[in-house]
């Protein structure tokens, strides 16, 4: 359904930071800058591109919204959210666990404040 989720930010290299730390964790690759100054990471078919807002303005994030990342495991899911917390996010909600179908999640908010989400496959 969806292409992309595009993010702003107000410090691309802080962003770069964290998110190639934790799509790492999750077995991705780094980001790369593309020719309009947008940080593109690809990961299991799709696309996250952070950018500074076009209107010049500062980046805001989006109140009630989260962006959930596929994580191939428990353990891919631990190692996310400590390589986040390690490079500037903030544990949010609870601390990583089992939800009630299985499925094992974690939440952070990245440096610009994001609300994210890893979570594996449920398994009920």
């Amino acid at each position: 359904m969806f292409t992309h989720v595009m993010i702003g930010s107000n410090d691309l290299e802080r962003s770069r930071d964290f998110y190639d730390a934790t799509f790492a964790a999750l077995g991705g690759q780094p980001g790369e800058m593309d020719a309009r100054g947008r940080l593109i990471y690809l990961h299991d078919g799709g696309r996250l591109m952070i950018t500074k807002p076009i209107d010049g303005k500062p980046a805001t994030t989006a109140n009630g919204g989260t962006i959930g990342i596929a994580a191939a495991s428990r353990q891919h899911v631990l190692a996310w959210h400590e390589a986040g917390t390690t490079h500037g996010g903030i544990s949010i909600e609870s601390p990583p666990k089992e939800r009630p179908n299985g499925a094992f999640v974690a939440y952070l908010r990245d440096p610009d404040g994001h609300k994210i989400t890893a979570r594996s496959q449920p398994t009920k």
